[in-house]
């Protein structure tokens, strides 16, 4: 299935909502948005990368802050950078590379935003993107990452999910978790008082349908 260019979401949104879909919804449904030390940071950052440009280093070319799409996938965005080498064949090869401010995650969701910049590269430029990588700004070290058939599948169901949430216009309810403390929206959207609330619903629909017995 394509996708018209109205149809087109962030690409960034694929992040917020393998963190969490309440924060998804929150920010690309409700328009909601609020900075905290991490995502002033993250800002930052990708304001350094993001202002575009193009420069060489010896046999690599570097394009800052690159235009991206795809149709299939329905997304748009940028690429923090998108160094070009040359191959043996004379062809110059893109090879996405993603700031992050923190630390190299257990989850996917880094390695899913990157491996869907490598889609879209692939479907505007007409070749093969096999690999790309994170740079972490706390470690300030660069992870590799291959975009082989498992991840492209995570990134398409993702992507797929996104589109369903957004065509549905309804925001996930609220559940408190460990990570929810990291989050800017954690003051808007509440998750320990809404989860609690739905709790205590809960409760006295259950203590009701016992006393009925």
């Amino acid at each position: 299935m394509g996708y018209s260019e109205e149809d087109l979401l962030p690409l960034s949104a694929l992040q917020h909502l393998l963190f969490c879909e309440r924060q998804c919804a929150l920010i690309h449904i409700e328009q909601a948005w609020s900075e905290n030390r991490y995502t002033a940071e993250g800002r930052i950052m990708h304001e350094r990368v993001d202002s575009g440009g193009r420069e060489s280093r010896g046999t690599v070319r570097l394009a800052y802050g690159l235009a991206l799409h795809s149709f299939r996938l329905g997304l748009v965005g940028k690429a923090d950078v998108v160094e070009f080498h040359r191959d043996g064949a004379g062809n110059w090869q893109p090879f996405p590379v993603e700031h992050k401010r923190g630390r190299a995650k257990k989850e996917n969701w880094d390695r899913v935003q990157l491996c869907a910049q490598a889609i879209c590269l692939e479907e505007m430029l007409g070749t093969a993107v096999p690999a790309g990588a994170l740079f972490y700004g706390k470690s300030r070290r660069r992870q590799d990452v291959v975009f082989d058939a498992e991840l492209r599948a995570e990134v398409e169901a993702t992507a797929n999910r996104l589109h369903e949430l957004i065509r549905s216009g309804n925001t996930p309810q609220a559940r408190y978790e460990k990570k929810c403390e990291n989050c800017s929206l954690v003051h808007l959207c509440m998750p320990k008082v809404t989860g609690a609330r739905r709790s205590a619903r809960k409760y006295m629909a259950d203590a009701l349908a016992t006393s009925e017995k």
